[in-house]
């Protein structure tokens, strides 16, 4: 079969869709991904090896009051006309949408040619494309079961939410040398997802002078965004703390395998990656995401016991410090977080995905 996969315009949309395709390919399957034209999407798939890829051009909705409405109106038609253009050359099997604006046109484009659609929904409450799709496709796939509550008149399937093949564990100490970090002193990885990374780089950088005096106890990986490379780098040469600053990565298994205690935003597919590597998480929701949806999957993974809650504009540095050094000094804590994130984790979800994928196709 031929599957076109519409994702990309975060990593929370784009690496999942990542994991369908490998998954899809292994199975004797031709996938096609189309994407957004963002950086990140470009970053994202120079490891995706010989995967075909069509960046399609669309912007996510500015809102009724703004001035970029007629530019969204002009995305919207250009986008169909090409998507129309690459289904001829492609011609799908099917199209599934990872939800996010890159699904909304794929997706309607693939129900007017009469082809099974699926959208997939990584977040514990569905995004707006999602709210508005789900009814008109064949299936919706749900990385959280409760997501099925807001999806009434959905056709929803509880699948968990996909993780790539490539993300498996390193030998600490290979991994620690690669990166000239110590594999015998605890390590924080940094991250703050494609879109709400600067909050908290901010947050960070304001707490690296409580970390002055155990410079000698204490690693760092942070990643950054583009934007606050060189302003974090220089921050933590100033404290002389230890520390691997990326704006970007393509080897997160490796900065996984290291981490002791991850400070992380909520977006659906950094929260699997963590719960696939059983690490125990500050989660610090980005306040702009769209129906503070990153809230709600925080709270799933705080209930959990996985991960501490902490609301971006209410956290002082000092609080901060607070809590990721009584998980790094409490090992029985990070044992326990570490096994309540594991359960969470939906193993086979891309496998998952791939069979729903199938059957929609067969019955069609």
């Amino acid at each position: 079969m031929k599957i076109a996969i519409a994702c990309g315009g975060t990593g929370g949309h784009l690496f999942p869709g990542l994991a369908v395709a490998e998954e899809l390919r292994q199975r004797g399957h031709d996938t096609l991904l189309l994407v957004s034209p963002k950086q990140i999407d470009a970053i994202a798939l120079k490891g995706a090896g010989e995967q075909q890829a069509h960046a399609l051009p669309g912007i996510g909705w500015p809102g009724f009051l703004s001035p970029r409405v007629f530019t969204f109106g002009l995305s919207l038609v250009r986008s169909w006309r090409e998507c129309g253009q690459v289904y001829r050359d492609f011609q799908p099997t099917a199209v599934v949408g990872m939800g996010g604006f890159t699904s909304a046109i794929p997706l309607l484009l693939g129900r007017h040619l009469q082809l099974p659609t699926l959208i997939h929904e990584s977040n514990a409450i569905p995004g707006r494309v999602t709210r508005v799709i789900a009814p008109w496709v064949n299936k919706t796939l749900l990385g959280f079961e409760g997501c099925a509550n807001y999806l009434r008149k959905a056709h929803c399937v509880v699948t968990g939410t996909p993780v790539r093949r490539g993300l498996e564990r390193i030998d600490r100490a290979v991994a620690a040398e690669k990166f000239g970090l110590n594999p015998n002193q605890p390590i924080i990885l940094v991250m703050g997802g494609s879109q709400g990374a600067h909050g908290i780089n901010e947050l960070i950088l304001k707490t690296l002078p409580m970390w002055h005096n155990q410079r000698e106890e204490v690693q760092f990986i942070h990643l950054t965004g583009q934007a606050d490379v060189n302003i974090a780098e220089i921050n933590y040469r100033r404290q002389r703390l230890i520390a691997v600053v990326q704006a970007f990565s393509t080897q997160m298994e490796h900065f996984y395998s290291l981490a002791d205690v991850v400070i992380s935003r909520s977006g659906a597919a950094s929260l699997t990656e963590l719960s696939h590597y059983g690490l125990p998480s500050i989660l610090i929701p980005y306040p702009a995401a769209a129906d503070d949806h990153q809230s709600y999957n925080a709270r799933i993974f705080e209930r959990a016991g996985a991960a501490r809650m902490m609301i971006e504009s209410k956290t002082t540095p000092e609080a901060l410090h607070q809590a990721v050094s009584e998980i790094l000094a409490g090992r029985e804590l990070r044992s326990k977080m570490a096994g309540a994130a594991q359960k969470l984790a939906g193993e086979d979800a891309a496998r998952r995905v791939a069979e729903e994928i199938e059957a929609s196709c067969n019955r069609n």
